[in-house]
């Protein structure tokens, strides 16, 4: 197999076929390239920016991971607890009204999936894949460059109210029999692991399996290492339309010229939406918006990243900074930064920490996180397309779930058998059709046989010099 010249960059008309293009460098898309690549396919990615740039939702985010958060958003009461928001400004959830078709298909899906069944259907699923996927990052940041950019002390959840924190206790024997430690902090263990910060909460639990990825460190590291295993990175290359042949995707057309891929991945986050739109493929997704305020650390920082559950709000050590992050604004692909969120996280991170006093913040960012109805990502082949894949929809928890993810993609493309079922994750599984199919079953279709692999399938499953 030739290995593409990674000391180009450009795409050169006509010249450039790789075996897959994956559309979008951000952790979705470089996760399929990295286990694309592992499986010894050519890969080209493209990405419409700077690889890890502001941009992207790699960026700037808090970049948890492990097993913290797998919780679907569709959750039984949020609709109601959602209205109430509605009337706060700096509320950590907010709608803007608008007459957009798409939202309200969107809403109105989402309001189906706000069942114990599905909820309970949905936490396992993400669990199981944020389990997988932190064991990928295991092994990838293992050593070399990207050692330091995965922190895994684990992970303080600290409740507010004495109701939340009743009810996250009941819920833990469940928890830690489902895969996640946690286990119940009294008020001398949270002192021992958080021994200068002065919490203002009625209760804490320990997520020994909470993780989380310095970004865009890690981005920006994992990019170069893609690179040195032979995937052509083209950053500033933005996808200006698709040249069809029946059933496949014949030429792709960038601004950096054509290429004529085997296969496409989409992987675009929520710019999928569009560029799928070119090809006639619907993608039920929202852009929802989130914000990560950068504050210089004071003095009784806390040295573990803390979640504070009611006020949605999540605090990450950096250094001698602090990042905090949060809210769900669902507003367009709308990035302007509101002020009013941005005091109401700040608010919200002074009651949970007194002690941190007055912050000074650095840097205010803003991305926006595809997100699905049931919140689990779309990742699968996209009717009628025999060689287009879609990788997206992983939400405000993309870090910790595009690991497995990326495989995920390189078996379907391969076609190898899933260590994943591919069904919950299907990309037209919000279709009339797709429903009745699902039936009283609950999944949006039956399993995908394993079809042949491609001709870039190395006889032992890996490229010969793909390896790490």
């Amino acid at each position: 197999m030739k290995l593409p010249d990674h000391g180009r960059h450009d795409l050169a008309p006509d010249l450039e076929q790789p075996d897959v293009l994956v559309i979008g460098g951000g952790v979705a898309g470089l996760f399929a390239a990295y286990h694309l690549r592992l499986a010894g396919a050519a890969v080209t990615v493209v990405e419409r920016g700077p690889v890890g740039g502001p941009q992207s939702c790699s960026s700037g985010n808090t970049g948890f991971v492990g097993t913290q958060g797998a919780a679907p958003l569709a959750e039984p009461g949020v609709l109601t607890q959602g209205l109430r928001w509605l009337g706060d400004k700096e509320s950590p959830f907010y709608i803007k009204p608008r007459l957009d078709g798409g939202l309200v298909r969107w809403l109105w899906h989402f309001s189906r999936a706000c069942n114990d069944r599905d909820f309970a259907a949905g936490f396992a699923v993400l669990l199981e894949m944020k389990q997988r996927s932190l064991e990928i990052l295991r092994a990838v940041c293992a050593r070399g460059d990207l050692a330091p950019t995965l922190v895994s002390d684990g992970m303080v959840v600290a409740f507010k109210s004495p109701e939340a924190f009743a009810k996250a206790c009941r819920a833990v024997p469940r928890a830690v029999a489902g895969g996640v430690p946690l286990r119940i902090l009294d008020a001398a263990a949270l002192r021992a692991l958080e021994p200068d910060a002065e919490f203002d909460i009625r209760g804490a639990l320990f997520n020994a399996d909470g993780a989380y990825l310095r970004v865009p460190e890690f981005i920006v590291g994992f990019a170069a290492e893609l690179e040195r295993m032979g995937v052509r990175i083209c950053a500033g290359t933005e996808v200006t339309g698709f040249q069809l042949a029946g059933r496949r995707i014949q030429r792709v057309r960038t601004t950096m010229g054509e290429c004529r891929p085997g296969e496409t991945v989409i992987a675009a986050g929520s710019w999928s939406t569009a560029c799928a739109r070119q090809l006639d493929v619907g993608l039920l997704l929202q852009p929802a918006k989130g914000y990560a305020v950068t504050v210089s650390a004071p003095p009784g920082a806390p040295r573990l990243p803390v979640l504070l559950s009611e006020g949605k709000v999540a605090v990450v050590p950096l250094g001698g900074r602090l990042r905090l992050g949060g809210t769900l604004e669902l507003t367009g692909m709308d990035p302007e930064i509101s002020q009013r969120r941005v005091s109401g996280m700040l608010r919200t991170v002074g009651a949970y920490l007194p002690g941190l006093g007055d912050l000074t913040t650095i840097d205010t960012w803003s991305g926006l996180r595809p997100c699905s109805p049931d919140s689990l990502p779309f990742i699968g082949r996209a009717e009628p397309y025999q060689n287009l894949l879609i990788a997206t929809g992983h939400g405000y928890i993309g870090m910790g779930l595009a690991p497995a993810g990326g495989r995920l993609v390189a078996q379907i493309a391969a076609g190898e058998k899933p260590d994943l079922d591919p069904a919950p994750f299907a990309v037209g599984r919000f279709s009339g059709r797709a429903r009745r199919q699902a039936g009283r079953r609950n999944l949006p279709g039956p399993r995908q046989p394993a079809a042949a692999g491609p001709a870039w399938i190395a006889p032992s499953g890996h490229g010969g010099s793909a390896g790490r």
